[in-house]
C-alpha cells in the first residue's frame, strides 16, 4: 500500500475519533513498529497473533469460527487485520479510549423506546426546517431571475435519476384525506377543481382528486373524489379524469422501456411517446395559462381536452399491449402494425399509429439493411427475426460445410414482423448469400440500396428485398457455378464415385485386390495411396483436372452402418442384421474415396453429400469385386473342359450356377449405372440449368442423391439383405470352387475321379478351417450354407436352391416395394433377372414333383 493511501486512511480514522492530531506522527509511528515487528519485511503470519487474540477473547470458540469461516471466504488482507486487532489488544491506553468513544457513539444514537409522545414535536421540528429550506430556495430563485433578467431563459433540464418519475407517487397513501369543500359554493369549487385536474394531467396528485395505488403494473389509473363536491362538476370529472388516467399509463410504459434491456425497438417506441407526452404537456401548460383568464370553466376545459384524449388512449392501448405482453423486437412491431390496421377508417388515428410504428421500426429497418446489404447481423438485444448461432468459421472444414448452411443462420418465428412474414425465407437466404460471399475474400456491395421505411402498404419494401435478394443470389451462384466450376466438380465425383472412368476403376482393382482382402488393421494406408495415384496417372483420368482432390480412405465401419447413420436410423433390427463387425472388417468392405473441396464449393459437396456418394461406390465397388472373382471361376471352367467327357459331367450344374450368378450381379450393376445413375443425372443437369439460387442447387443436387440410393434399393433395410445375401451366396461359391480347383487336375490325372464318384466329402476334400478363414471381403457375418461333411454335388446343390430362393423372394419383394412407392424403374431390374419368370418355375416344379408322386 502506497504511503498516501496509508495517510489518507489515517486521516479518515482520526476525524472518526474526534481527534485534531496530525496523521503524518501516526504514519510514522506505524512504519517504525512494522519495522520493529517484521524486520526483514516478510510477510508476517497470523497464527502468533491469532493466538493471543483466542486467549484474550471472552468467546475463543465463537471467535475461531469467525476466523476459519473468513479465511474460507478468502477475504483480502485477513492476516494484516488479525495483526492490527491484537495490536490493539496489547495497546491498554488505546483499547481504553476506543471503548470511551463507542459509549458516546451509542449514547447518541436514537433508542427505539422513543416515547410516541416525541413524534409530534420531531414533526413540528422537521415542518419547520423544510419551511426554512424553501424560502431560502425561493430568495436564491428569484435572485437568480433578477440577475439574468437581460439575458433569454434558457431551462436545463436536470438528470434523470431512477427515483425520478413523471408518474403519481402513491406509495405514501393508503387512502385519501381531502379537506372539507361544503362550505365552499359551486362556483368557486369549479376554480379549485380545475387546478386540482390540471395537476393531476401532468401525473401530481391533487387535494380533492386523489389516485389510488395500483392493482398491477399496467392496470388503469383510477381516482378518488372528495364527496363534497357538487355531482354536476364530479360527472366531468369523471369525463376528464381518464385523460389522466392514460397519462400514467404511457409514463410508466416510457419510464419502464428506456432500460438499455427492453431493446431498441422498445427504445425508439418509447422515445416517439415521450416525443408526444411533451407536446400534451405544452398542451397542459396552455390550458393552465387560460385557466387565469375569465369565463374558464371544466366544460371548456373537457371541450379543449378532446383531440389529446384521443392521442391519450390511443397511446394507453399501446403501452398497455406491449408491456402487459412483455413484447420485444418484432413482436412490438407486430403489436403496432396490428393497431394500424384497425385505425383504417380514422385519419387521425392512423396518423398516430403509422408515426409510432415508423419510429419504432428506425433500429430494425436498420438491423434489416445490414443484413440485406452487408450480410451482417448487429443485433446486441436478441430482436432481429434472423438469428446467428455464432458457429466458429476456419478454413471452411468440408466435415461442417453443411452445418455451417443449414444451423448457423435460422429464422426465430416469434421475432418476425407481421409485415415480414411472408418475407421471412428470403431475407434469410439473402443474409447468407452475402455472408458465404464475404467467407470467401469478396467484397460485394448492392448497385442500389435503397432504405427500408415502414409503410402499410407492403409493395414499398418489398420490391427493395425483392431486388437485394436477386442480387446476393445471382452473385452467389455465379461464384459457385463460374469461378469454382461446380458442374466440373461433380463431373469429377461422378467419374470416381459412381465409376464412370472404366479403365480407371479396373486398374485400381488389378493392382489393389490383393491388398483390400486383408483385414483393416493389416492394411497400409500409404501403400493403397500409393497403388491410387499410380491408376490415376496411368488411366483416362489423368485428364481429369481435379483428381488431385481424390483421395483414399478407410471407414472404420461397413456400408450398412454408414447408411443407417446417413438415415437417421438408430433402432432398426433389419439393418442391425446386415452389420459387420469390426473385427472381420476386410479392406474390401472399408474402402472407400473421399474427395477435398474448398469452400464455397462444399456448400454442395458437403460431408452428408460425400457420404451419399460413398455409399453408391462401395455398393458398386463390392459388385465388381463379386464379378471380378465369378469370372476367375471361368478359369476353371475351361480346366474342366480337358476332363473326359463322363469326369467333366459333375461339374456341368456347378458352372450353370456361376453363369446364373454372373448374370444376376452384372444385371444388378447395369441396373444401377445405366438405368438409376444416369437417367437421375441427365434430369440432374436438365434441372441445374434452369437454378436461380444455391439453395436451388442443394435442393436439385440433394434429390438427384436420393433418388439414386432410393432406386438402387439401398434405402430399403428388406430389399437390401436379400441383396448382399445373394453377394453372400456368390462369395460363398467362389470360395468353394476355388478351394475344389486344387484337387481337379490331380483327381484326374491319378484317375482317382472314378474311385471318388462324388462320395468324398468336401470336408475331405478341403479343409473347411482354411476355407473359412481366406474369406476374400465377405460382406456380411452370416451362417454359412455349405456343411464340412457335404459332398460336392451336395454343396453345389445348397447353394443353387439357396440363391434361387432368395432371388424369387427378392422378385417378389421388389414388385411389392413398387406398388406401394410407384416406381417402375425397379421392373426394369426384375425384368432382367426373371427373365421369362425362369425361377418361379424353376422353384414351383419340386413342389409340383413331390405332390405328384405323393398322390401316385
Amino acid at each position: 500500500m502506497s504511503k498516501y493511501k496509508i495517510e489518507a486512511l489515517t486521516g479518515h480514522l482520526i476525524e472518526a475519533l474526534d481527534s485534531k492530531d496530525s496523521p503524518e506522527l501516526y504514519v510514522e509511528d506505524f512504519h517504525q513498529s512494522v519495522l520493529k515487528y517484521n524486520p526483514s519485511g516478510q510477510t508476517v503470519t497470523s497464527q502468533k497473533y491469532l493466538s493471543q487474540l483466542t486467549k484474550l477473547s471472552p468467546n475463543p470458540q465463537q471467535f475461531t469460527a469467525k476466523y476459519d469461516e473468513l479465511k474460507e471466504r478468502n477475504v483480502d488482507h485477513l492476516q494484516h487485520f488479525v495483526q492490527l486487532l491484537s495490536l490493539i489488544a496489547e495497546d491498554k491506553k488505546l483499547k481504553h479510549f476506543l471503548h470511551k468513544n463507542a459509549k458516546k457513539t451509542n449514547e447518541s444514537k436514537p433508542t427505539e423506546n422513543m416515547r410516541m409522545i416525541d413524534v409530534p414535536r420531531v414533526v413540528n421540528k422537521l415542518k419547520q426546517v423544510a419551511k426554512y429550506s424553501k424560502e431560502n430556495e425561493d430568495k436564491d430563485r428569484k435572485k437568480k431571475t433578477q440577475d439574468s433578467a437581460v439575458s433569454i431563459f434558457k431551462p436545463i433540464r436536470p438528470t434523470p435519476t431512477p427515483d425520478m418519475s413523471l408518474d403519481f407517487s402513491t406509495n405514501l397513501f393508503i387512502e385519501p384525506f381531502p379537506p372539507n369543500l361544503g362550505p365552499v359554493p359551486t362556483c368557486s369549487q369549479e376554480g379549485i377543481l380545475i387546478e386540482d385536474l390540471l395537476c393531476c394531467l401532468e401525473g401530481v396528485e391533487g387535494n380533492y382528486i386523489v389516485p389510488k395505488p395500483l392493482s398491477e403494473k399496467y392496470g388503469q389509473r383510477h381516482f378518488i373524489i372528495s364527496d363534497a363536491i357538487d355531482p354536476a362538476l364530479e360527472k366531468l370529472l369523471l369525463n376528464i379524469l381518464p385523460v389522466a388516467s392514460d397519462y400514467s399509463m404511457v409514463v410508466r410504459f416510457i419510464e419502464e422501456h428506456r432500460h438499455f434491456d427492453c431493446g431498441q425497438v422498445n427504445h425508439a417506441l418509447a422515445a416517439a411517446m415521450l416525443t408526444l407526452v411533451k407536446d400534451y404537456r405544452v398542451f397542459v401548460t396552455q390550458l393552465e395559462s387560460l385557466s387565469h383568464k375569465n369565463f374558464f370553466s371544466l366544460s371548456k376545459m373537457n371541450y379543449y381536452l378532446q383531440p389529446m384524449k384521443l392521442l391519450m388512449d390511443i397511446l394507453a392501448k399501446i403501452a398497455s399491449a406491449v408491456g402487459k405482453s412483455g413484447a420485444r423486437g418484432g413482436k412490438v412491431l407486430s403489436l403496432l402494425h396490428e393497431q394500424t390496421a384497425m385505425c383504417m377508417g380514422n385519419t387521425k388515428s392512423q396518423e398516430l399509429c403509422l408515426y409510432l410504428t415508423q419510429k419504432a421500426c428506425v433500429p430494425y429497418m436498420e438491423m434489416l439493411e445490414k443484413w440485406l446489404y452487408k450480410g451482417v447481423i448487429y443485433d446486441p438485444h436478441h430482436e432481429f427475426l434472423v438469428e446467428d448461432n455464432e458457429v466458429h468459421y476456419e478454413d471452411a472444414p468440408r466435415i461442417y460445410s453443411a452445418d455451417y448452411w443449414e444451423k448457423r443462420y435460422n429464422v426465430s418465428r416469434e421475432r418476425i414482423p407481421v409485415f415480414l412474414e411472408r418475407m421471412a425465407d428470403m431475407i434469410l437466404r439473402t443474409g447468407k448469400y452475402l455472408n458465404v460471399i464475404q467467407q470467401c475474400g469478396k467484397n460485394v456491395k448492392p448497385p442500389k440500396a435503397e432504405p427500408l421505411v415502414y409503410a402499410i402498404t407492403e409493395r414499398q419494401y418489398v420490391e427493395v428485398i425483392e431486388t437485394a435478394y436477386s442480387f446476393a443470389s445471382k452473385t452467389l451462384l455465379q461464384l459457385v457455378m463460374e469461378e469454382n466450376d461446380l458442374m466440373g466438380r461433380l463431373r469429377s465425383v461422378k467419374h470416381y464415385f459412381l465409376l464412370d472412368q472404366g479403365d480407371f476403376i479396373v486398374q485400381f482393382m488389378d493392382s489393389c485386390e490383393s491388398e483390400l482382402c486383408k483385414n483393416i488393421d493389416d492394411l497400409v494406408p500409404t501403400r493403397l495411396e500409393t497403388l491410387l495415384e499410380l491408376a490415376l496417372r496411368t488411366s483416362a483420368a489423368n485428364q481429369d483436372p481435379y483428381k488431385e482432390e481424390i483421395s483414399m480412405e478407410l471407414l472404420p465401419y461397413d456400408l450398412i452402418f454408414q447408411m443407417c447413420k446417413i438415415l437417421k436410423i438408430n433402432d432398426t433390427e433389419s439393418y442391425k442384421r446386415l452389420q459387420c463387425d469390426k473385427k472381420d472388417l476386410t479392406g474390401l468392405l472399408a474402402f472407400s474415396f473421399n474427395y477435398q473441396v474448398k469452400w464455397p464449393v462444399s456448400l454442395i459437396l458437403n460431408f452428408n453429400a460425400i457420404a451419399c456418394y460413398q455409399i453408391i461406390f462401395r455398393h458398386l465397388f463390392y459388385c465388381k469385386h463379386i464379378e471380378r472373382l465369378l469370372c476367375r471361376v471361368w478359369l476353371k471352367n475351361k480346366l474342366a473342359k480337358t476332363f473326359s467327357l463322363q469326369s467333366s459331367q459333375m461339374y456341368v450344374s456347378a458352372f450353370a450356377l456361376r453363369q446364373r450368378m454372373l448374370n444376376y450381379v452384372q444385371n444388378l450393376e447395369y441396373y444401377t449405372m445405366v438405368e438409376v445413375i444416369e437417367p437421375n443425372w441427365v434430369s440432374f443437369l436438365n434441372k441445374m440449368n434452369k437454378v436461380n439460387n444455391i439453395d436451388d442447387v442443394l435442393v436439385c443436387h440433394s434429390d438427384f442423391l436420393d433418388s439414386c440410393l432410393k432406386d438402387s434399393m439401398l434405402t430399403n433395410p428388406d430389399l437390401l439383405q436379400n441383396v448382399y445375401y445373394l453377394l453372400d451366396i456368390c462369395m460363398e461359391f467362389y470360395e468353394f470352387i476355388q478351394h475344389m480347383g486344387n484337387y481337379f487336375i490331380d483327381a484326374e490325372l491319378t484317375s482317382m475321379l472314378s474311385g471318388y464318384d462324388s462320395s468324398d466329402s468336401y470336408g475331405e476334400v478341403a479343409d473347411s478351417s482354411k476355407l473359412s478363414d481366406s474369406s476374400i471381403g465377405r460382406s456380411y457375418i452370416r451362417k454359412r450354407i455349405i456343411n464340412e461333411t457335404d459332398k460336392f454335388e451336395e454343396a453345389i446343390a445348397k447353394l443353387d436352391q439357396s440363391f434361387t430362393e432368395t432371388l424369387v423372394q427378392l422378385v417378389e419383394q421388389i414388385m411389392l416395394f413398387k406398388s406401394d412407392n410407384n416406381n417402375d424403374k425397379l421392373l426394369n431390374l426384375v425384368y432382367r433377372l426373371d427373365f421369362n419368370r425362369f425361377y418361379n418355375v424353376a422353384v414351383k416344379e419340386p413342389y409340383t414333383r413331390g405332390e405328384e408322386e405323393t398322390s401316385g
